[in-house]
C-alpha cells in the first residue's frame, strides 16, 4: 500500500478523525502528496460514509470544519469518549491503588489522556496528576501479571480448570488445579476466587467444611495452564462476586460469620462504607451498636485496627 493511494488516505484520515485530531487539508495534500480538492473529495467520501453509518445505527456522528482551529473533526452524537473530569477521577483512583508497575501505570495513563480528553485539554488534564505520577511508589513485588490476570478471565468466561504454581505467604510453593470464578480487588492487589479441585482438606484447611472459595492473588501466581476440560456449576450454586465482596475484608476468607460491636467515632459513615453489610443496631450518647455479617478473620484486623473507638461485643 502506497501512501497516495485513495483508500488508504480516507483510512489515515479516519483514523486521526476517531483520536479527536483536526484535519487539516493543506497538510493532508503536502503529505499524500496530492492537491487540496483530491482531500476535499476524500472528506466529502467520509461523510457519506457517516451518513450511511447513522441510516443503519441511528448514532449521528457528524465531520465539521471548526473555524476556530481553521480544520475539520468528528462531532459525536453520542459521548463516546470520557469527560475532562470523568478522566481526572479515573487517572486518581489508578494512582491510589498502586496496583501496577511502575512502567504499566505510567503508559496506561498517556493512553486514557490521549484517548479520552481532547487535545486542547490535554495539558491541563496531565498538570493536575503530575505531582502524583512524579511520586508514584510501585508495590514491592514489582511483578507484572496482566497477562496471567486476562487468561484467568477467560478461563472464567469458558468455565475452563486452571493449574498454578503458586508462591504462599510463607514462600512455600505449591500447585493446585482450581476452578476460577472470579477476580476481584482489593487493598493494592488483584485476586482470584477459586475452588480447589483433588485436596484432602483435613490436612490443607483450617475449616475443612468452608464450601467458600479460597483466595489468590495474582501477581503471586508463578505459572498458569489454562486445561481444556470445563467445570460446571449449577445456577442456583453460582458465586455472586458482588455479594461475597460485601462480606469479605482484607480478603481473608473463612466462615461467614454475624459480628457486633460498639462504635464511637469521628464518622460512623465510614463504618458503614468500609463494611458493606454493616447495620445500626441501636444508638446510645454517641456510641453505635453495629452488626456486620462477614468471612472469615479479616473483621478482626480491622477492629484491632480502630483501637479504642471499637469494643467488641461478648456473647
Amino acid at each position: 500500500m502506497v501512501k497516495n493511494d485513495k483508500i488508504f488516505r480516507i483510512l489515515s484520515m479516519y483514523d486521526k478523525l476517531s483520536e479527536g485530531k483536526v484535519l487539516y487539508k493543506s497538510e493532508e495534500a503536502n503529505f499524500f502528496q496530492v492537491n487540496e480538492k483530491s482531500i476535499q473529495r476524500d472528506i466529502e467520501d467520509i461523510r457519506e460514509y457517516l451518513d450511511a453509518q447513522f441510516a443503519q445505527t441511528g448514532n449521528k456522528n457528524r465531520l465539521v470544519y471548526d473555524h476556530k482551529q481553521h480544520g475539520y473533526r468528528l462531532e459525536r452524537s453520542g459521548r463516546m469518549m470520557l469527560s475532562n473530569e470523568e478522566v481526572l477521577a479515573v487517572a486518581k483512583i489508578l494512582l491510589d491503588s498502586r496496583a501496577l508497575t511502575r512502567a504499566e501505570m505510567m503508559d496506561m495513563l498517556d493512553r486514557l489522556v490521549a484517548c479520552c480528553v481532547p487535545p486542547e485539554n490535554r495539558k491541563l488534564v496531565n498538570d493536575l496528576i503530575a505531582n502524583e505520577r512524579y511520586h508514584y511508589i510501585e508495590l514491592q513485588h514489582k511483578k507484572v501479571f496482566m497477562d496471567i490476570m486476562w487468561d484467568v478471565g477467560i478461563a472464567i468466561h469458558e468455565t475452563r480448570n486452571i493449574e498454578i504454581t503458586y508462591e504462599r505467604t510463607d514462600h512455600k510453593i505449591v500447585n493446585r488445579k482450581v476452578q476460577p470464578l472470579a477476580i476481584m480487588f482489593s487493598e493494592f492487589y488483584f485476586y482470584l476466587a477459586a475452588n480447589i479441585e483433588n485436596i484432602d482438606k483435613e490436612k490443607a484447611f483450617q475449616n475443612a467444611d468452608d464450601k467458600y472459595p479460597t483466595i489468590y492473588r495474582i501477581d503471586r501466581i508463578r505459572k498458569l495452564k489454562v486445561l481444556e476440560e470445563h467445570y460446571r456449576i449449577p445456577y442456583k450454586d453460582r458465586f455472586e462476586e458482588g455479594e461475597y465482596r460485601k462480606r469479605i475484608q482484607f480478603m481473608q476468607g473463612g466462615r461467614l460469620q454475624r459480628t457486633e460491636f460498639w462504635y464511637q467515632g469521628v464518622s460512623v459513615e465510614a463504618v458503614l462504607d468500609r463494611l458493606p453489610t454493616a447495620r445500626i443496631l441501636k444508638e446510645e450518647e454517641g456510641r453505635y451498636l453495629i452488626s456486620a455479617e462477614t468471612f472469615g478473620s479479616g473483621i478482626e484486623m480491622w477492629i484491632r485496627s480502630q483501637g479504642d473507638r471499637v469494643e467488641m461485643v461478648k456473647k
